[in-house]
């Protein structure tokens, strides 16, 4: 396969610091066209440092102008385009996995694209002697320990759930192994669900609340689970980025637990309307992340309800704009 790299020019979309501040590194980023890959892409630029991004040649990249410095075509799991997306990288910022093979449950393909693709895009970054930061998941914890008391830390193992779960938990041991025998410096990012407005409206989470909602139905969802902004998930990130040489870290990022019920019940509020909302699940979770380890690294996390109240409301008037309510 031929790979074609695109230098783009910054027009100004994307506010950038690089005029007042000399850039400080380059980024080599995966799976930027996505939620949160857009997010990280936009924010590595605005504090000045230089993004090459890898895109699949299908993948949309509108809401990507100004973002990205250099773009490569490829994909995770083609060796052809490491060396157009790693040379020159200070940073490998690995943040690709391809959905579709898991929801479509073409397991094979999983497994040779999402899983040995990134060990060989892993082993290419430790023998360049680069940093590595790793977008991992909450996912990585299923099972979970009584020792811990309902307080789970970066010591606790990885028992993953799910097929997601195990790919995150397969590529952090492998970059464990490489700290080891290569002397790779890296760190984890362990968002839970991520909040914030996708450039793909129907894909934001809360969009289906509202739209019910808007139309009068009663909201009849059980549970709920641990959430965290996109943009606490990029300051993660860049904090993670700058750690090179340091000791290898594992950050939780699961700021708030809250119930679908809460969800819907702000939802009204915002619609100024009332409608049946299942109130049963319980208030609280079995179990909690510690973030003393986030703190550590610099990030502190503070958005609370009011951060999903003003999500929700962001998103009541996009879909309003586009007449989707």
């Amino acid at each position: 396969m031929r790979h074609r790299m695109r230098i783009q020019r910054n027009e100004g979309s994307v506010p950038l610091q690089a005029t007042i501040q000399e850039v400080s590194m380059r980024i080599a980023l995966t799976g930027c066209s996505g939620f949160i890959g857009s997010t990280l892409a936009a924010r590595f630029t605005a504090r000045g440092d230089q993004v090459t991004g890898l895109l699949r040649s299908t993948s949309r990249r509108d809401h990507l102008d100004g973002s990205l410095d250099r773009i490569v075509e490829g994909s995770q799991c083609d060796q052809d385009c490491f060396d157009a997306l790693l040379d020159g990288a200070d940073v490998l910022v690995h943040n690709s996995v391809d959905w579709r093979l898991l929801k479509d449950e073409r397991i094979e393909e999983h497994y040779q694209s999402n899983l040995v693709g990134s060990l060989h895009l892993l082993d290419e970054a430790a023998r360049r002697n680069m940093h590595v930061v790793f977008m991992s998941s909450v996912a990585v914890h299923h099972h979970m320990l009584a020792r811990w008391d309902g307080l789970i830390d970066s010591h606790h193992p990885t028992r993953p759930g799910n097929r997601y779960g195990s790919l995150k938990a397969a590529i952090e041991s492998h970059l464990w192994g490489l700290h080891t025998s290569t002397n790779l410096s890296f760190a984890a990012i362990r968002p839970a669900a991520v909040y914030g407005q996708d450039p793909r409206i129907e894909r934001t989470i809360g969009y289906p609340i509202l739209r019910d909602i808007a139309r009068g139905k009663a909201y009849e969802r059980k549970g709920g689970g641990k959430f965290i902004h996109v943009d606490d998930v990029a300051s993660a990130t860049l904090a993670a980025a700058d750690r090179s040489g340091q000791p290898p870290v594992l950050l939780h990022l699961a700021e708030l637990y809250a119930r679908w019920c809460d969800w819907a019940d702000i939802a009204c509020e915002l619609l100024d309307t009332t409608v049946p909302v299942d109130r049963s699940s319980p208030q609280q979770p079995s179990n909690n992340f510690d973030l003393g380890e986030l703190a550590d690294a610099g990030v502190t996390l503070s958005r609370g309800m009011d951060g999903i109240r003003e999500h929700l409301a962001t998103l009541r008037d996009r879909m309003a704009n586009e007449g989707k309510l």
